[in-house]
């Protein structure tokens, strides 16, 4: 007699264009149920009962449904950073997941524009030709031959590196275990932020926000870059000490500062607010945390977390494992 071993299955929270995909990559591996298609008397045990659970922001999508003891043993997140997730609620035994790298060329990109923004100085000569002054002989920069210290050496630095080289740029790169596939000319850890900073030209913070990262760079960390530098954060706002910064930038007017993550932002806190005007200075460019936005890269993004699912259904090796005693902050 055969035997047939059913499916896991698998609830997703997430609703709109993204289902027929999630549908299509995982329905052959798992039976898939999408939390707005139950009913709302029904939700709380359907998501009890699933086996696996994918989601952005789990706290809002489930809210009351939200069940005591659910049945999960792996948890993918579509986000890259899990800061804004309360680990503790989810079943101690389960594991859980990030969609690390998810969004990493859109972001490689962003950091791309902006490092070339400011080395050229393209906002402030636009400001500056507002007021009626046409500086055609003065010096921009580049960032050829230069430097990049690339804090967070994942996806989204790897790819980082992969533009830069383009640029003749020497690549040091920190992240957790010293070591990398991708051909760095230095690769260390946290330990050696102090040489990496120094060395650095262009500083591209782009590690996730865990107790170990929050407020890693403050005043002291900034007086180890050059005069010159440029510091660019797609990251968390929290891993630099925001007055520090301001006032590393006032006092060095030829430093500059790329910053697309604040402190305080509508998606995680509700509002955006900065204690210092940051956007007064002329080297500093903002972008509203919209660097992993491009056309499509929902969809990639979203591919890539259900791949890991497909890894974990397969009995495969993951992809973004996350540790909740090293990574809580919620």
């Amino acid at each position: 007699m055969t035997v047939t071993r059913s499916k896991p299955t698998l609830m997703c929270t997430l609703d709109g264009p993204l289902k027929p995909m999630v549908q299509a990559r995982l329905g052959e591996l798992a039976h898939v149920r999408f939390l707005d298609d139950v009913p709302a008397v029904d939700r709380r045990e359907a998501l009890a009962q699933a086996q696996v659970l994918l989601c952005l922001r789990p706290q809002l999508e489930m809210g009351d449904d939200w069940p005591p003891a659910p049945q999960w043993q792996f948890v993918q997140f579509m986000s890259a950073g899990v800061d804004h997730i309360d680990l503790s609620k989810f079943p101690s035994a389960c594991l859980m997941a990030s969609n690390a790298g998810g969004f990493s060329e859109p972001m490689a990109e962003h950091i791309l524009a902006m490092a070339l923004a400011l080395s050229k100085k393209l906002l402030y000569n636009h400001h500056r030709m507002q007021q009626g002054v046409f500086d055609q002989l003065g010096d921009t920069g580049t960032l050829r031959g230069k430097t990049a210290a690339i804090l967070g050496f994942g996806g989204i630095g790897r790819a980082t590196a992969e533009l830069l080289r383009h640029f003749d740029m020497r690549i040091q790169a920190i992240n957790s275990t010293g070591r990398s596939d991708y051909p760095a000319d230095f690769t260390g850890t946290l330990d050696d932020l102090e040489s990496v900073m120094r060395a650095a030209d262009l500083l591209v913070v782009c590690l996730p926000l865990t107790p170990r990262t929050d407020g890693l760079i403050g005043a002291r960390e900034l007086a180890w870059l050059k005069p010159d530098a440029c510091l660019i954060n797609v990251a968390r706002g929290e891993i630099i000490d925001q007055k520090a910064l301001y006032e590393f930038l006032v006092a060095h007017p030829t430093a500059s500062a790329g910053i697309d993550a604040w402190w305080v932002e509508p998606f995680r806190h509700g509002e955006f607010r900065m204690d210092h005007p940051f956007l007064d200075l002329p080297n500093v460019l903002g972008s509203p945390h919209n660097s992993p936005r491009a056309p499509g890269g929902g969809q990639i993004s979203a591919a890539r977390a259900c791949d890991n699912i497909a890894r974990y259904l397969r009995g495969e090796r993951l992809h973004g494992l996350i540790d909740p005693a090293k990574t809580n902050m919620a």
